[in-house]
């Protein structure tokens, strides 16, 4: 192996380490698994990427973004770092290419989102391939405790003991210390094998600025005016983003917005753009910035409250990573507290939805006589039991961690098939142990004119061949495009523990992890606001946050030291008497005959109707298009509980 000083060099271009970097790689190196908690900007990648160099197999890397993945590729293939990436966006030809460098050795790093392990014929491929470490970044998607958490995260410490890869790394920039235990926890490392760096940027200047609503967008356009450059302005909706960057370029700015509303290609060339400055001012929702590697951003701003003090110190953590004075402005009033706070009570599923989701389970099992199996899709139980796909994720997974189901396998329901070649002449190329099989599966196939669907069970019963058998053999032709295969319909299939499947005892356990993350949700908010109100050192406390003790204590560029300590004025709002209220009775009315008349099994309760005033998506009002009634988001710019305490008064009345 080479000195790692001498590898940095000839294979980076770089002449030393920064912070972390070098112990990280030695512990690594050293057959250590290890986090690496390092501020945005300061070189995380690295870690991986020169170990990878040094292990004799593949590093395999989750990455949640697909921009991510990309960056990082192009900064490899430019080093003669043979990596690649397997993504949604990619061609079938292009997906087969990769897995072939990688089956024969000449990939060194697969980057992947952690959703590729779903899909059948990747979880069949990677189980063959000798893997050298496994990379989790943005890793505190792993904690429930951390922001971003990803329910899907949760299951990669099982991945990791099924592909049998030896060595782990976890890299993240913001992890408070229960995260970052909770983190190691999950993947045995010990914590002396917890590298974290300094926190605090000296060149970052906070500044928050106490502001009306209807004041904002002239303020943002001085603060544009007094700092030059490239510039990131986050707000909290899609439709903000618009009307921001749209009142930006009738001023002659160079502005754009980017949000997840928008496709995936025009998201590409926004970025594009703004990576070459072509643009100077993207107007984006939190969709935007994850693995934004640009040095020279001058300015971010908030113009709406950000989620929580991870996503604030992550945002701002964008900003001059050149070294180079950079400005962080907040333009700091309470007026989208409540809309925050709203999306928090909307993700929060009933007891009776909890209950559903449970009787969903038993009711598919109690018809079975052999093995308890589940099948569900994500969609279907969504619509099925009125809680929304990421709180339903979640859900799954606590029921994985009580012990009442495990998954087994995943398939798409929907596998169909079309001949480009001579089915009969390809015969010749099946290998020999695959001929009966082949021979089978294509008289078990049932065509709609040029389509045809195998009949699994036809194939089980008369040839014993499993659904893995018949898809092998099919992949095997698609390899070699004598057919073109497609599958859609992801179904998730369970083994449902009948001894432990308790329903009341689960449906408490559920209804209590709800409502304890529902509390942890709204206090992170609070801790928040408590945050930017603080009469002591901004920069100093925003480093404590993340357990940097060695943070000067005065740091001279930030509001507070300059004497502005910020004090929120109160939004004004409706209080709890119903006569001020409008019109409610009539909307309550409306809504719940509609329920009634398109959906009438569902339970309106007083949560749902709130939901409904407060604008907050919820399965159940797709369906009976509940965006269509007059009452729909009349109140969202209330305080969700105010609004519930004042549907609750008029209920019972």
């Amino acid at each position: 192996m080479i000195p790692l000083a001498q590898g940095l060099h000839n294979i980076f271009g770089f002449n030393e380490f920064r912070e972390g970097q070098q112990q990280t790689i030695e512990q690594l190196l050293a057959g250590h698994s290890s986090l690496a908690v390092f501020p945005t900007g300061s070189g995380k990648s690295l870690c991986y990427q020169f170990t990878a160099t040094q292990l004799p197999h593949l590093t395999l890397v989750i990455s949640p973004l697909i921009a991510l993945m990309h960056d990082q590729l192009a900064f490899l293939n430019a080093k003669g770092i043979p990596a690649a990436c397997l993504d949604s966006s990619q061609s079938k030809d292009q997906s087969q290419a990769v897995m072939s460098g990688v089956q024969n050795g000449t990939i060194k790093i697969l980057m992947i989102s952690v959703e590729r392990f779903k899909n059948e014929r990747f979880r069949r491929f990677i189980k063959h391939i000798p893997i050298s470490m496994l990379v989790v970044d943005e890793a505190h998607c792993i904690s429930e405790w951390g922001h971003n958490f990803r329910p899907d995260y949760l299951k990669l410490p099982s991945y990791q003991q099924e592909l049998a890869i030896p060595l782990v790394l976890l890299l993240t920039a913001t992890a408070t210390r229960r995260v970052q235990r909770d983190m190691a926890q999950k993947f045995a490392i010990h914590p002396q094998h917890i590298v974290q760096t300094g926190f605090y940027r000296h060149n970052l200047d906070i500044d928050l600025i106490p502001i009306q609503s209807h004041q904002k967008l002239n303020a943002l356009k001085n603060i544009l005016n007094e700092t030059q450059g490239a510039s990131i302005v986050y707000v909290t909706q899609q439709k903000t983003a618009e009307d921001v960057a749209h009142a930006l370029q009738a001023d002659g700015y160079s502005a754009v917005a980017y949000h997840a509303g928008l496709d995936s290609e025009i998201r590409s060339a926004i970025q594009s753009d703004f990576m070459v400055s072509k643009t100077r001012i993207i107007v984006a929702t939190i969709a935007f910035g994850m693995g934004i590697d640009k040095s020279d951003i001058r300015l971010v701003v908030h113009f709406d409250l950000p989620k929580s003090i991870e996503n604030y110190s992550q945002e701002i953590g964008r900003a001059g990573r050149d070294n180079q004075p950079s400005r962080c402005v907040l333009l700091a009033n309470l007026e989208g507290l409540n809309t925050l706070e709203n999306f928090v009570y909307g993700d929060t599923p009933e007891p009776h939805d909890i209950d559903n989701l449970l009787s969903c389970i038993t009711a598919q099992t109690a018809e079975q006589t052999h093995e308890s199996e589940w099948e569900t899709q994500l969609y279907g139980l969504s619509q099925q039991t009125n809680i929304r796909s990421l709180p339903l994720k979640t859900l799954l997974v606590q029921l994985e961690l009580l012990g009442a189901i495990t998954p087994k396998y995943s398939y798409y329901a929907d596998v169909r098939l079309k001949w480009e070649g001579d089915p009969i002449a390809f015969a010749q190329h099946i290998p020999t142990q695959w001929q009966a099989a082949y021979q089978a599966i294509l008289k078990g196939i049932q065509y709609k004119k040029i389509w045809g669907t195998p009949n699994f069970d036809k194939l089980f019963q008369e040839a014993g061949l499993s659904r893995g058998d018949v898809l092998q053999v099919l992949e095997f032709a698609a390899d070699y495009h004598v057919l073109t295969l497609e599958s859609k319909g992801l179904t998730e299939v369970y083994q449902v523990h009948t001894e432990h499947f308790h329903h009341q005892t689960l449906a408490n356990q559920l209804q209590q992890y709800v409502e304890e993350k529902q509390t942890a949700e709204i206090e992170r908010l609070a801790t928040m606001i408590r945050f930017f109100q603080l009469d002591r050192c901004l920069n100093h406390n925003l480093a404590r946050y993340f357990g940097d003790q060695d943070s000067p204590e005065h740091c001279g560029h930030c509001s507070v030291c300059r004497g502005k300590v910020l004090i929120f004025a109160q939004p004004s709002g409706l209080n709890n008497d119903i006569e001020k209220w409008g019109d409610l009775a009539g909307y309550i009315q409306e809504f719940t005959a509609h329920v009634g008349s398109k959906s009438p099994a569902t339970p309106v309760t007083a949560v749902l109707i709130t939901r409904f005033l407060t604008g907050l998506t919820q399965p159940i009002f797709t369906k009976i298009k509940a965006r269509q009634l007059s009452g729909f988001g009349v109140y969202e710019e209330q305080n969700y509980l105010t609004v519930l305490n004042v549907v609750q008064q008029c209920l019972s009345r």
